[in-house]
């Protein structure tokens, strides 16, 4: 028997309209969004919490006061277990859940898998797409803080996963069938980066976002779909075209839109203000229509089974690789080219 520790990793999200401000100061004092030395980026990073938190506590007002985001992962946490027993019953299994920006911390969640005390420790983040603003931002946090024992398993991505490619067709299908007749172009909206993510830290979430896109709109049997981005902030130039932007081109074109948020696994802000009803509100004022939006994979079985998968596969090797196929080209931050140059080649 085996002492396994699984650590999901997310972002996280406020709670009730009094942690929007810390929420957000964590955020942009993360050296991953904002590359400036601490001591500029952290006085900054408050400064641009006390501005945008009025704005941001009327988007989760909207969401009841909090994001959904923590209740949706503990699901999805429970539903792995209760899989993960049952593929694995001889061994004892925890699932934890490791937050960047707001509760449960990873110093906190850190110190729940010490006192656990596994042989195993498997880091599965909850992002498909791998970007040093997420996956490896987690990572390196994880490392700060964990001091407990367990051989570490990185699942670094899985843009391509079967079963998770497989919840978002199913959702995405629901949404064309209920379009029926009408003309529309499936939109596969993710959460933006600068561009200079990509070119100046060999970021591979552009390529990866793309590979999940294209491997939707072939198991689909797509003809007319794009890839957009979204949330975008700052004076940065951003990867595009942006989701909004790709809206306009819809009306103009005279076609309605499937919008499937394909780097989100779960429901939050930018899936139920940003694209339910802002752009919502965009697709109606342009006389975009049909609007539809696939919702995330969230608990679906095979959304869970590609977890499980991952889980499994992780196991049976040291350090990081995708689960099934990660990156095509070669990617100066990708954690499975730099420890495995050969097998990735």
């Amino acid at each position: 028997m085996s002492r396994i520790a699984v650590v999901l990793f997310n972002l996280g999200g406020p709670d009730g309209p009094e942690a929007v401000r810390p929420f957000l100061a964590n955020l942009f004092s993360d050296p991953a969004i904002i590359g400036l030395p601490g001591l500029v980026r952290r006085p900054l990073a408050n400064l641009i919490a006390a501005r945008r938190e009025t704005a941001a506590q009327a988007n989760y007002a909207l969401m009841g006061g909090g994001s959904p985001l923590l209740p949706e992962t503990r699901a999805q946490a429970e539903a792995l277990a209760a899989a993960l027993k049952q593929a694995r019953p001889d061994d004892e299994i925890g699932v934890f859940i490791a937050m960047r920006y707001w509760n449960p911390l990873t110093e906190q969640t850190a110190a729940e898998v010490a006192d656990f005390a596994p042989d195993e420790v498997v880091l599965l983040p909850l992002y498909p797409q791998f970007s040093t603003t997420t996956t490896e931002s987690s990572l390196k946090r994880w490392r700060e803080a964990y001091r407990g024992p367990g051989r570490d398993h990185v699942v670094c991505c899985y843009p391509r996963a079967e079963g998770w490619t497989a919840a978002q067709a199913g959702a995405i299908r629901a949404r064309l069938d209920q379009a029926g007749a009408a003309p529309v172009r499936v939109l596969f909206s993710a959460h933006g980066v600068p561009e200079q993510i990509i070119s100046r830290r060999g970021d591979p979430y552009q390529e990866q976002v793309e590979a999940t896109a294209a491997a939707l709109a072939e198991a689909l049997g797509l003809v007319d779909w794009q890839v957009c981005y979204q949330s975008r902030v700052g004076p940065l130039k951003w990867l595009g075209p942006s989701t909004a932007e790709a809206i306009r081109q819809a009306g103009a074109d005279g076609v309605g839109v499937v919008v499937a948020p394909i780097a989100f696994v779960s429901e939050h802000v930018e899936t139920l203000v940003e694209l339910d009803i802002e752009y919502g509100e965009l697709a109606h004022r342009l006389g975009v229509t049909p609007y539809l939006r696939a919702p995330a994979v969230g608990v679906s079985a095979a959304f869970i089974e590609t977890l499980v998968g991952a889980v499994e596969t992780a196991l049976g090797r040291a350090g990081a690789a995708p689960y099934g196929p990660g990156c095509s080209g070669r990617w100066a931050a990708c954690p499975f080219q730099a420890n495995c140059p050969e097998e990735a080649a």
